[in-house]
């Protein structure tokens, strides 16, 4: 199995950018698709985006238009890059594989995001 690591976490201010990084050995030969989450203290994990193994992308209503999530498949990187940050998206980021098998539920240890106004 993969951990998969993240990176890139930072503080910023709202309206600024970061770009969050996951490496997870293996996604791309074992045709994972892969999501990240956050996850605010007292609150619900939220999905914030998937990329599936054919790349096809989703994206959660609250950061629809704002963030995107390219895959450097060589490199077996998944990327959050995410735009016009706003306070709210403050919170733990995580990221996950997702699929049967090699590919179940592989979380990594979570990046810090944290925007303020």
């Amino acid at each position: 199995q993969v951990h998969p690591v993240e990176s890139g976490g930072g503080s910023v201010q709202a309206g600024g950018s970061l770009t969050l990084s996951c490496t997870a050995p293996g996604f791309t030969s074992h045709n994972c698709d892969m999501d990240w989450y956050r996850l605010v203290a007292e609150k619900e994990r939220e999905r914030v985006s998937s990329i599936s193994a054919d790349g096809s992308t989703t994206y959660a209503d609250s950061i629809k238009g704002r963030f995107t999530i390219p895959a450097d498949k060589a490199k077996d990187i998944v990327y959050l890059q995410m735009n016009d940050l706003k306070p709210e998206d403050t919170a733990m980021y995580f990221c996950k594989t997702h699929g049967f098998g090699w590919c179940f539920e592989n979380w990594g240890q979570g990046t810090q995001v944290s925007v303020s106004s």
